[in-house]
């Protein structure tokens, strides 16, 4: 027999949509299909549990081909394989060591390693447009303390400039730290048709993130444009102007919302160009995006996806030919998703998303190293950041397949809404007067904290759940070594080499930082989703030191037998912990006597109830009482009452709070570490 023959379909009745309807309405026992299986995205879209041909009709070729309008699936014919690299994408390494010295070691080791770019992110000092020696307290902070091209260039000592991209990460500083890159690449004698790289000259991102330009929004955007016109021809493989959706991602912004910021700012930005006197092809091609993805895999796909086709949008309404249509497209995998707490977990999160951004067909991506929320990145978390791109391109061989979510019912029909949703928030943008006078006017600064507002109420209520956070705590962890720079040293360093520039009317940063009227707007907030709790941990970690070592602690009152309290006592033992409060456990109890004894042992103050709902109804009462006759100063019951009577009851006999699944969990926790004195 041959292949031919063979008809496995024929064995089986043909699967309908009704029929695995039915079995799923069975198996759910009367339960509502849309709230156990819906899935409500924050961004207003509902997923569903499965996808049909019926949600993407293929037959239309509505993705096109890849290089093709509308360039969801990507921006090339040939995907990531056209990279001029040679790699799927291209590792851009950040860099933000204030020691300069050390900043330059740890680039040419990732080189040898690696890493194909580099991202060179500017201190406090150069992101405000000022040198070190004037920026007081904000030089050598959270960036690389470069005031003048010798700075720049001891960074990139030993670097073969003429094959390693540089972009930069400067803020206000952004043109004049773009002219410094451009002097160190002339000096070295690389041609401008070879330097490749990217200014990320990006005004409007810079007032979001800062709230404050050293001159108006419009004389920026004139200088923005002025450096795009001379770099389309000194520089032809380097772009001028960036645009970051960082501040509004790290605010809280939904993906979509996102997106919608992303659009408004290009808009905004080839509108300043064209006003200029740059044509719309040129225009385009100055432009670079830089978008943040967190650890939904499916929807940062659909975003970048997304991303392309807007782009792809907004341009062909521009009047730019479709070459010029083409998004150059950096990932970020966003530090809101990182927690300073168990942060070895921050690898699976970065993870996550560089393999979105890959399977996306991003051009670069950047992955922050797992320590990063802490401090700076040691040699080990840069090591495992740009090894993990690496085994993603050579041993999970994301760059052999173009596009390979293209086809998927469910990341088609995701990515179109996305899509859809992201050009109504970026239409609303536009109506409120463009992205300048929706943050001039606070308008998406209100908008974004309402989406953080909800977002931040489902972690609160462990709805979204942060593992080794709110979920799965780890109170015996142990502290990640950091480097900790010595400030005072580099700042003597870095004013000594200022004096040096001056002397020899060297530019700097300050001097070559246009000042004017000060753009003012209220500035975005910036938040990580692990913040709040990460606060309780720090309390008890402050109150075990003035209590010598030992942490607030709560009582399991586990009753009865292990098999009947230990659903229970483990969910109550997270529970309090993640506050970081610690649970003292233990076999159980089957009377009060026992009870009250360990109780008063264990040097606790509180003590939660943990047993099964039958346990509950014949001995939580009485242990209730008993706790509190011991000097219990507060009860707690691990799950949630089944009536008001029974609540009644149980609040009668003691109880004096319910924790359970949907709880707001931070609050109760806030409430029992004031209770116990670890905060006031």
């Amino acid at each position: 027999m041959s292949t031919a023959d063979l008809n496995l379909t024929e064995d089986f009745a043909p699967a309908t949509q009704e029929a695995w309807r039915a079995l799923v309405d069975k198996a759910l026992k009367g339960a509502s299909f849309e709230k156990k299986l819906m899935t409500r995205l924050y961004d207003g879209i509902t997923l569903k549990p499965i996808y049909t041909r019926e949600d993407w009709d293929a037959e239309g070729d509505q993705s096109g081909f890849p290089g093709s309008m509308p360039l969801a699936r990507a921006a090339t014919v040939s995907g990531s394989a056209a990279n001029p690299i040679g790699a799927a994408w291209d590792i851009r390494q950040v860099y933000s060591n204030p020691d300069l010295n050390d900043a330059n070691k740890e680039i040419l080791t990732d080189l040898e390693r690696g890493v194909t770019s580099l991202l060179l992110r500017l201190d406090a000092a150069g992101q405000a447009g000022q040198d070190s020696d004037t920026a007081g307290e904000q030089a050598g902070i959270g960036g690389l303390m470069i005031s003048s091209a010798a700075d720049l260039d001891t960074v990139l000592a030993g670097v073969m400039l003429d094959l390693a991209p540089v972009a930069l990460d400067a803020g206000a500083g952004a043109v004049a730290a773009a002219s410094l890159l451009a002097e160190v690449w002339t000096s070295r004698g690389v041609k401008g048709e070879v330097a490749q790289g990217a200014y990320n000259i990006d005004p409007i991102g810079t007032l979001a993130s800062a709230g404050t330009l050293p001159q108006s929004l419009e004389q920026a955007l004139a200088e923005m444009a002025e450096m795009a016109k001379a770099t389309a021809v000194d520089f032809p493989n380097v772009t001028a102007v960036g645009v970051s959706t960082a501040a509004y991602y790290n605010g809280g912004a939904t993906d979509v919302t996102d997106l919608g910021c992303a659009m408004a700012t290009g808009v905004a930005y080839l509108r300043a160009l064209t006003a200029a006197g740059m044509g719309v092809d040129d225009a385009c091609r100055q432009i670079a995006f830089s978008l943040p993805v967190g650890t939904d895999q499916f929807l940062s796909i659909a975003k970048l996806r997304a991303a392309r086709m807007l782009w792809a949008r907004v341009t062909e309404a521009c009047g730019a030919s479709e070459p010029a249509r083409r998004m150059r497209l950096h990932v970020d995998v966003s530090d809101r998703v990182l927690t300073q707490r168990d942060p070895w977990v921050n690898m699976l999160r970065v993870t996550i998303g560089v393999f979105s951004a890959g399977i996306a067909q991003a051009d670069s991506v950047s992955a922050p190293s797992f320590d990063s929320a802490l401090g700076l990145p040691t040699d080990f978390g840069r090591r495992i950041a740009r090894n993990t791109q690496i085994v993603l391109q050579e041993e999970s061989s994301l760059g052999r397949v173009i596009d390979p979510a293209g086809g998927s019912w469910y990341v088609e029909s995701l990515t179109r809404q996305v899509a859809e949703r992201a050009w109504e928030e970026f239409q609303q943008i536009e109506k409120w007067g463009g992205i300048a006078e929706a943050l001039d006017s606070g308008k998406l600064q209100a908008k974004i904290a309402g989406e953080w507002a909800e977002r931040r109420k489902a972690i609160a209520r462990r709805k979204d759940a942060l593992t080794g956070i709110n979920e799965f705590p780890n109170l015996a962890e142990a502290p990640v070594d950091i480097k900790l720079p010595d400030l005072e040293v580099l700042r003597k360093g870095a004013a000594n080499r200022l004096k040096m520039a001056r002397a020899a009317k060297a530019p700097t940063i300050g001097s070559r930082t246009r000042k004017g009227d000060a753009a003012r707007i209220e500035p975005m907030d910036t938040h990580r989703l692990a913040e709040d709790w990460e606060e309780l941990r720090d309390n008890s970690d402050v109150y075990m030191v003035l209590n010598n070592g030992v942490r607030p602690l709560v009582f399991l009152a586990n009753i009865g037998r292990v098999a009947q309290h230990t659903a229970r006592a483990t969910f109550a033992r997270n529970f309090f912990e993640a506050g970081g409060i610690a649970g003292i456990s233990n076999d159980g109890f089957a009377n009060t006597d026992a009870l009250t004894a360990a109780f008063k042992d264990s040097g606790a103050r509180i003590a939660v109830l943990c047993g099964s709902d039958e346990q509950y109804g014949e001995l939580a009462a009485s242990f209730a009482s008993a706790l509190k006759a011991t000097g219990a100063s507060r009860v707690y019951m691990a799950g949630k009452p089944a009536d008001d009577e029974a609540r009644a009851a149980f609040t009668a006999a003691g109880v004096d709070e319910y924790i359970f699944m949907g709880c707001d969990a931070l609050e109760l926790l806030r409430a029992a570490q004031t209770h116990l004195g670890v905060t006031e």
